[in-house]
């Protein structure tokens, strides 16, 4: 096909009006909306439905997205910018009609484009699917570095899979989380765009073959058992004012997807099987890995993501006429969690089988490009794989990762590291049946790794990596997380923006910094009032939506308590429970002093193999209705449990929260960001000093934090000295009568046996030590209540909890990213 040298904007002004027409005013986005209705969907605005609406005006940002992402391009390429590449198993993007209008400074104009249809934005807003494309706090993250990489300009592409599957839908029947398919794709992805031509093949299975070719090389031939395509589908991330990115996602399909020849001897089903199994690659988010076929489908999606991608980036690479020998001179690829790890065998396999790369310059290239971030001390979150597992389904990948080891390991013993050490270092672990530690091949393969908070970072040189952080202390770094306010505050909060931008300035989108002003304010009676005003009006809006959601009313002039997040023993939500319970017992014997009048809000999904954190789900509901249906009680105090939560109902959430729960225990949250998405938009934090806790504490001030609990070296103490939760429950009336309700007829309605499991983990093991922390939780729960009675006071230490939030922006996580690790500039495009 013949090239064409012409300018990208000599090609935009070409398109003219019509499908090309991209213009921001009002009758530019009428016009395009009325196009896209009918040219591309058949549709007269008489005959249209809610989705169709939705669909026309998706693609209409959607062209305005892909312009913004097409000079990107072209700018980067003229200057010829090293680029970053973010490999994630997970992205949870959100809603991208609402944050692309924000993105491209168009609300207004579109707002007043659709009125004069006669249609509403809010209710386009609400029609749109969110992206099955995650689960929790690490695609979030991902995505709001997306939104802040795309802003900075930072050359940038990010790679994942194209789950047609959520992680599932959550439902509350009868008080338990009941999990139903996220059909998230049911109605299409107006967002993406499905390049066909991009596509390449991965191997699984099958055999290895090691010879000497015809110039006394040694090589190795890998002979798959079977193969399946990856086509990458595209979606534009807007920056704020400037550049565009994309996100690439890969779907798997069948190399051939009809076998002709079966389907004529009449076998019709085993004509598309390959197709059939080749899809189940990318079907669902997080296959239940429980038993061993959920294992291999999850290490075969990882590994089908990072090999898609890395194929992609050479291609990239040497299409544009450099060599592979300075590969990582272009490219910085960035590990977010061990889920793609393999990435560092992949990209090995492919130098040196592929392109004949000698072992060594290989590996020097290899290690100059990965960067690894690490997002938890948890254990059971390292991954690790089987030896037999990886060897059956990517045997090339074992051969290397074994001489990576045995090259590492030589290195160890020169350098005079003990057997132990050795030991415990080693990519392969021997106890039991030998696996494969992803976390030591990613911080072996890494020039950088860091952690996401500085707590978390300083553990994770102490504990999980402290071996190879006294070999490489050059190595390890903390970049700690932020969120990005454009969509959690601009978007999700308008009412306060508008406020803020009122007082400074509308300047904080791009610096969040500017929010220190906002600290001369704080004890400014009007705009407390002011503030409060919009708060109520939050709440008032959430309050509507919980009625809707739940069947439960609440009054909006109560205290929001607000934990919203992943549902696990070590986020300790049953801590919160415990207390709600404490008071419920309280109220019912007539000592309702110094109890604020008060709503417990709950939400978040518990992973479905995971009893006990499902346990937890039944244990707030039990708690919400007896509560919630106890007239006595409930002026007192309500309990709500919202089903499937995700990044829509969370923008609902933190504009309305009043306090924000971060009570896990010390030493185990890497980092948090919920944290910051609440105290951003003006919720007070009560919480322990863990994960990013700590950083917030400093900056707000500890006098506007509420702070309980153990710190991660008493826990240790505590655990050295032989913990013991029992004793606590004896020689604690208020906590032992707390626990024993737990079995009570009244609670569970003669299902006493119910929450024993929950009970006797607690009296027995309590691994998160939450017995031990429960009265210092209680006592500051009391002070909670106290400054909740005085409105002026609560009210200023809001506003300075936002007014200091501004190290916790993505925009900085992703400076830091630049300056400490990728060595990268901004390539600014600002129209």
């Amino acid at each position: 096909m013949k090239k064409h040298n012409r300018s990208i904007e000599s090609y935009f002004e070409s398109l003219g009006t019509g499908a090309g027409e991209v213009g921001l005013s009002k009758e530019d986005i009428t016009k395009d909306f009325l196009h896209k209705l009918f040219y591309h969907l058949g549709r007269v605005p008489a005959l249209t439905t809610s989705n169709d609406i939705y669909t026309a005006m998706a693609l209409t940002i959607r062209d305005r997205a892909l312009r913004k992402f097409v000079r990107s391009i072209e700018k980067f390429t003229q200057q010829d910018a090293r680029g970053i590449a973010y490999f994630s198993a997970e992205y949870l993007p959100g809603p991208h009609l609402g944050n692309n209008l924000l993105n491209l400074e168009i609300v207004d104009e579109t707002k007043a484009a659709l009125t004069e249809l006669g249609l509403d934005l809010d209710e386009l807003l609400d029609e749109e699917e969110e992206p099955g494309l995650g689960n929790g706090g690490l695609g979030r993250l991902a995505s709001c570095f997306m939104d802040s990489l795309a802003t900075l300009g930072i050359p940038s592409i990010a790679y994942g899979i194209r789950y047609e599957f959520g992680i599932f839908k959550q439902e509350i029947r009868e008080g338990w989380q009941m999990e139903t398919t996220d059909k998230w794709l049911h109605n299409g992805n107006p967002w993406e765009v499905m390049r066909p031509e991009i596509s390449y093949v991965v191997k699984f299975g099958g055999r290895t073959e090691h010879s000497t070719n015809g110039q006394n090389r040694y090589q190795v031939d890998w002979l798959p058992e079977s193969e399946i395509k990856g086509t990458a589908y595209d979606t534009p991330i807007l920056g704020y004012q400037s550049n565009g990115i994309i996100m690439r996602l890969w779907k798997a399909e069948a190399v051939e997807s009809f076998d002709f020849s079966v389907y004529n001897m009449g076998d019709y089903y085993r004509a598309v099987e390959k197709k059939l199994r080749s899809e189940n690659i990318t079907k669902v988010l997080y296959p239940n890995d429980e038993n061993l076929s959920g294992k291999e489908l999850r290490l075969k999606q990882q590994y089908f993501f990072v090999s898609c991608s890395l194929q992609d980036m050479i291609n990239l690479h040497t299409t544009q006429g450099r060599e592979l020998k300075n590969f990582h001179e272009k490219f910085a690829i960035q590990l977010n969690d061990t889920h793609p790890s393999i990435a560092v065998a992949e990209l090995m396999r492919l130098f040196v089988d592929e392109h004949e790369m000698e072992w060594d310059e290989a590996w020097d290239i290899t290690r100059n490009t990965f960067a690894y971030t690490n997002h938890t001390l948890l254990p059971e979150a390292l991954e690790k794989w089987a030896v037999s597992l990886l060897g059956r389904i990517l045997p090339r990948h074992l051969e290397i990762i074994y001489e990576i080891n045995s090259r590492f390991l030589e290195e160890l013993r020169d350098k005079g590291f003990s057997g132990d050490q050795i030991a415990r270092m080693s990519l392969i672990d021997e106890n039991g049946e030998p696996s494969v530690r992803m976390a030591h091949l990613a911080t072996v393969g890494s020039f950088k790794v860091n952690g996401v908070s500085e707590l978390h970072s300083r553990l994770l040189k102490s504990q999980v990596l402290n071996d190879f952080a006294g070999l490489w202390p050059q190595k390890f770094t903390n970049v700690t997380n932020g969120v990005t306010h454009r969509r959690f505050l601009a978007m999700s909060n308008p009412g306060l923006a508008n406020l803020i931008s009122e007082k400074i300035g509308e300047g904080w989108l791009t610096d969040l910094t500017s929010f220190k002003e906002l600290e001369k304010l704080a004890e400014n009676e009007d705009f407390q009032k002011r503030w409060r005003e919009v708060k109520l009006q939050n709440k008032q809006a959430l309050t509507q939506f919980i009625k809707e959601q739940t069947g439960v009313t609440v009054d909006p002039e109560m205290l929001f308590d607000v934990q919203v997040k992943r549902i696990h023993e070590y986020k300790r939500q049953h801590l919160m429970v415990l207390h709600i319970i404490d008071l419920y017992l309280r109220i019912k014997d007539g000592k309702t002093e110094n109890i604020a009048a008060s709503t417990f809000i709950f939400a978040g999904k518990a992973a479905p193999g995971y009893f006990l954190a499902k346990l937890i789900i039944r244990l707030i509901t039990a708690v919400a209705e007896l509560v919630n249906e106890d007239e006595e009680v409930n002026r007192f105090i309500k309990v709500v449990f919202l089903p499937n939560f995700n990044v829509k109902q969370a923008q609902r959430i933190y504009p309305a929260a009043d306090l924000s729960e971060q009570i896990s225990m010390a030493g185990k949250e890497a980092s948090g960001t919920g944290n910051m998405k609440f105290a951003l938009n003006g919720a007070l934090t009560i919480g322990t000093l863990d994960g990013a806790n700590v950083e917030i504490r400093e900056e707000v001030g500890e006098e506007n934090f509420f702070l309980f609990g153990q710190t991660t070296e008493e826990i240790q103490q505590t655990r050295n000295e032989g913990y013991r939760p029992y004793q606590y429950y004896e020689e604690n009336p208020k906590l032992k009568k707390v626990l024993d309700f737990l079995s009570s007829e009244e609670l569970t309605k003669g299902d006493t046996e119910l929450f024993k499991p929950l009970y006797h983990n607690l009296l027995q093991q309590d691994p998160y030590q939450l017995l031990k922390d429960f009265d210092s939780y209680c006592s500051k729960k009391e002070e909670v209540f106290k400054l909740w009675n005085d409105k002026k006071e609560w009210t200023k230490k809001s506003i300075l909890n936002v007014a200091r939030m501004g190290k916790f922006s993505s925009d900085r996580s992703i400076r830091d990213y630049c300056e400490k690790i990728w060595n990268v500039k901004p390539v600014k495009l600002k129209e």
